[in-house]
């Protein structure tokens, strides 16, 4: 009987196993070498952003917005699934996406 336990226990963890790989799962979207807000960065914020943080206090439509929140916007789009601080409300943003954000700060945080 514990055999069968055995064999049974076996086949189950066996077929549970995903076998694709990391560069199956991966986002692939390459990142620039030097990121830049108006080629990386803005369309980003365009199409996750805009539709809520447009004209008010929490805008986020021109570079000067943008870059003045960029510490509150890592913070925000980093956030865990679940956490009701993340941002975009409803969704997440791609690995690389918040990798090209995060790396348009870390390389200076340029316009062009």
């Amino acid at each position: 009987m514990k055999k069968l336990m055995y064999i049974i226990s076996s086949a189950v963890v066996l077929v549970a196993c995903d076998s694709r790989t990391y560069e199956e799962i991966s986002d692939k979207t390459p990142v620039a070498e030097v990121v830049t807000y108006n080629k990386d960065v803005k369309p980003i914020i365009e199409t996750n952003c805009v539709s809520c943080h447009s004209p008010g206090a929490q805008a986020l439509t021109n570079y000067s917005q943008v870059k003045n929140n960029i510490d509150n916007i890592i913070d925000r789009i980093s956030r865990p699934t679940g956490d009701p601080l993340k941002m975009p409300q409803g969704g997440s943003l791609s690995p690389s996406q918040i990798t090209i954000i995060t790396k348009w700060k870390a390389d200076g945080l340029s316009e062009n």
